[in-house]
């Protein structure tokens, strides 16, 4: 058994190699794009739309309002980021409950890859809304001794954020094979239906940790206005 997609070799030139990983990342990529294509090309602002429009919008508008409420600022700014993030994790693990397919999210270095975007968005953000002494000036407070925790805390961070989402899929897709292998039908359904439960929480806690590590580093605009 091998408990990551990168294992799964497809491809071998000797000089590169495509794994699961990186097959099933495009077939996802390819799903978000093809799927957002074929729902938006027909927008309409009459009342009569379809019902691939309608969930569009409900998904969107309901991100908009929870990043709103958690950043108390315009959502338009973190959209496109945190959403993309929420949307490509939620579709990675829904579609780990289909027979061979290996969702990314349990490679980990997927996750790290996710997680070290965050790493580099929080202070392209933070520099939107403050000044880059201040920004820098965070991690000498309250005293320049105070140094080499404060950036130990940003790297252990986001390590914590990739071992996180990939400890999760890995371990519910690990015991999903043993149980379908060693019990009958019905205890593995039961399994399957908790990992999607777990798929979905695991997007929405990354998303959420993402916004909040980035709308916490931007909250010194305060400080540069006093």
């Amino acid at each position: 058994m091998k408990y990551s997609p990168d294992l799964y070799i497809l491809l071998d030139w000797g000089w590169g190699q495509i794994n699961a990983t990186l097959l099933f990342t495009w077939i996802i990529m390819a799903l978000m794009v093809g799927g957002s294509w074929l729902i938006t090309r027909h927008l309409t602002s009459s009342t009569t739309i379809s019902v691939g429009q309608n969930l569009l919008e409900v998904l969107v508008q309901g991100m908009v309002d929870h990043i709103e409420e958690i950043t108390h600022r315009s959502a338009h700014r973190f959209l496109p980021l945190v959403g993309t993030l929420f949307l490509f994790i939620l579709v990675s693990n829904i579609l780990g409950l289909v027979p061979f397919f290996q969702p990314p999210t349990g490679s980990l270095s997927t996750t790290c890859a996710f997680a070290l975007l965050v790493f580099v968005a929080v202070p392209a953000y933070a520099l939107t809304t403050r000044t880059l002494g201040n920004y820098l000036g965070e991690y000498i407070r309250p005293t320049i001794l105070m140094l080499p925790f404060n950036i130990l805390g940003e790297i252990s961070r986001t390590f914590a954020l990739a071992v996180r989402l990939y400890g999760n899929v890995m371990s519910g897709t690990v015991i999903g094979i043993v149980l379908l292998i060693i019990t009958p039908l019905f205890v593995p359904v039961i399994m399957q239906a908790l990992s999607l439960l777990t798929g979905v929480i695991q997007a929405y806690i990354f998303a959420l940790l993402a916004l909040v590590y980035i709308a916490s580093a931007m909250e010194g605009e305060k400080k540069d206005e006093g």
